[in-house]
């Protein structure tokens, strides 16, 4: 009997001493593996550079192998919606609903086809460049180009970020110099490594691109055929404000707050009004994913956030820390979605 109640005793001080991961192990309701595709195809970009971060974490803490895959909007969405269970997950960022706004094709409502998962992060580096060797050093310069005649070429992606900052260009062209604003010319394209290969091989003069994809390229010389710099970042000058002082990579943050709008570029929305756009990442679940398993990722992130890692992990890449339920993350990006469908139906009259 003496036996019995000591091992007893040893199996219970076992189970209390779990580790938080495996004790989130036995609670997970996610069999097997799960897999995270993302709306994007390409893995130097900072939709998957975000992604990989908060899976490793998420990961760590629910004791589960978590694979991060970068297959495009279209495969993605094909992905999500086969497996209800939550061993798919996808990743993206507001181009899901800026993609519906714009008309474009695969792009259906993410209000009624998904449901929206937590947010997670914001990048404040999402923005504009040109080649290193390009004449138009500035926006300004970008701009009164157009004005004056000029054919601009700008590599996007159609339907997401990239379009709306393009279409942000197009009003600021209409207002300054009426009837100009075609000499802005979109150049569709796909993924990060896309609208960098237009800008190697000389097709475009203004991209589509990241602090965290593109400030590497940023430091070759001049000759270089890859190097390029920033003339513009969208988001607003107290989000960046937000990020590592640090920066990324060699550029620190006070030199890119010099394009970021309000400070050192103005693209004008009306008269009295800059535009500005922080670009934030969430999940998106399968609409018929249990309540269950929404409960348990929510928590898990929440946790993953109050152990204050990830924050620093984060920060680190350029990214600022954004932890929102599904439920708060819902609300907010319908706001957010309701407020730049009226700049978008503006912008285009």
């Amino acid at each position: 009997m003496k036996k019995i109640l000591q091992s007893t005793t040893i199996l219970m001080a076992a189970a209390c001493a779990l580790a938080p991961a495996a004790a989130y192990a036995l609670d997970n309701p996610i069999r097997g593996n799960i897999r995270v595709v993302i709306g994007s195809k390409s893995t130097g970009g900072d939709t998957y550079q975000a992604s990989s971060i908060i899976a490793e974490a998420l990961a760590q803490k629910i004791d589960a192998n978590i694979k991060v895959d970068a297959v495009g909007f279209s495969a993605a969405y094909q992905a999500l919606g086969r497996v209800p269970t939550g061993n798919t997950l996808m990743i993206f960022h507001d181009q899901a609903y800026l993609g519906n706004l714009y008309g474009q094709k695969g792009y259906e409502d993410p209000f009624k086809e998904w449901t929206i998962g937590p947010s997670f992060a914001t990048n404040p580096g999402n923005g504009y460049l040109v080649p290193k060797n390009s004449p138009y050093k500035n926006m300004d310069e970008i701009l009164n180009a157009a004005g004056n005649g000029k054919t601009i070429r700008v590599a996007i992606q159609p339907g997401g970020v990239s379009e709306i900052g393009y279409t942000a260009m197009k009003n600021a062209v209409r207002l300054a110099y009426p009837g100009q604003e075609d000499n802005l010319v979109a150049l569709n394209t796909g993924s990060q490594s896309d609208k960098n290969q237009a800008l190697f091989d000389g097709l475009a003069d203004v991209i589509n691109g990241s602090v965290q994809a593109n400030e590497q390229y940023t430091r070759l010389p001049a000759d270089d055929q890859k190097a390029m710099n920033f003339v513009w970042l969208t988001a607003k000058a107290s989000t960046i404000a937000k990020a590592n002082p640090n920066g990324m990579g060699e550029t620190s943050r006070d030199q890119l707050m010099q394009y970021a709008s309000g400070l050192g570029v103005n693209i004008p929305m009306d008269a009295e009004n800059n535009f500005t756009f922080d670009k934030e990442f969430y999940f998106l679940y399968n609409k018929r994913m249990s309540p269950e398993v929404i409960e348990f990722l929510d928590k898990a992130l929440a946790e993953v956030f109050a152990d204050g890692k990830v924050q620093e992990t984060f920060k680190k890449s350029f990214f600022i820390p954004n932890f929102r339920t599904s439920a708060e993350a819902q609300k907010h990006f319908k706001e957010k979605r309701d407020s730049y469908a009226k700049i978008i139906n503006n912008l285009h009259k």
